[in-house]
């Protein structure tokens, strides 16, 4: 059952990467992801794969981690019972609300940050999913593990995530199944199914530039992020106006010569003022 749980985990972030790609991307890689989501779709016990396929058209975040006895997804609090069925992992469990497929992840990187008093003015724009305090001009990495581990350690020393070794282990996962690099110099490695929180990333700026893969140009800026499980859909949105903004030149040379986080922090929030509300 735990490989059947794997297996299907690895299906949906293929199909979510798919995603991303029509969102982002040139394109090129739609061939390849429409063939490997057919395979493994097609590797999928009979039942399960009915089960699987009336639950993508509804959407397509199709499992759900158990966080703390609860769906991640819907929030919907188990029966003791079934929170003990999920992890013994020995037959397929569907929340009893929204339908998901759950499964237990008690390795997931967890989300720490402080949240929001009620006496605090909203925020608006990127400040929703960042801080000065995770921006960092001038990495020291020249690797893209390094990149990585740099912009991790940021988030775990500044109280937003738990571990920055499972971030670290769970981007470069990530990465492995298809490079988050992009044109224009830009690189968005992240991780899915962080447990609690918002979405958060830290920014990182390198002018020599980190090799994320050899298909694409040596990548400039570079966006850590924290995607918790319902916040997967929305995630697309901010990666939309993160590209749209960073499309414009002038945006990524003011990002580029910021010399501290306050100037990399105030380059960031003028360059996505309009594309991100």
């Amino acid at each position: 059952m735990h490989s059947l749980i794997n297996h299907l985990n690895q299906l949906q972030e293929l199909v979510l990467i798919r995603d991303e790609h029509r969102t982002t991307g040139d394109g090129s890689h739609m061939n390849r992801l429409n063939d490997a989501i057919d395979e493994m779709t097609g590797q999928l016990p009979p039942e399960v794969m009915s089960l699987y396929q009336r639950l993508f058209k509804k959407d397509h975040i199709v499992l759900s981690p158990m966080h703390n006895g609860c769906c991640a997804i819907c929030g919907m609090r188990l029966p003791i019972s079934q929170v003990q069925e999920v992890r013994a992992c020995k037959a397929v469990q569907n929340c009893p609300n929204c339908a998901r497929i759950l499964y237990e992840e008690p390795d997931a990187p967890r989300w720490v940050g402080e949240r929001p008093s009620r006496t605090e003015p909203r925020k608006v724009g990127i400040a929703r999913f960042s801080a000065e305090k995770l921006m960092v001009p001038a990495l020291t990495a020249t690797t893209k593990e390094e990149a990585i581990t740099e912009l991790a350690k940021v988030m775990q020393s500044t109280h937003f995530i738990d571990s920055s070794e499972k971030l670290v282990t769970s981007a470069l996962e990530r990465e492995a199944l298809l490079s988050t690099a992009m044109e224009h110099g830009l690189a968005f490695p992240h991780v899915r199914g962080v447990e609690g929180g918002g979405l958060t990333l830290s920014l990182g700026t390198s002018k020599e530039g980190i090799n994320f893969t050899d298909e694409s140009p040596l990548s400039h800026i570079i966006f850590l992020i924290t995607i918790p499980t319902a916040a997967s859909a929305f995630y697309l949105r901010l990666m939309a106006g993160l590209t749209e903004a960073l499309l414009k030149q002038q945006n990524r040379e003011a990002l580029l010569m910021a010399e501290t986080p306050t100037q990399l922090w105030k380059a960031l929030v003028k360059a996505t003022r309009y594309s991100i509300k």
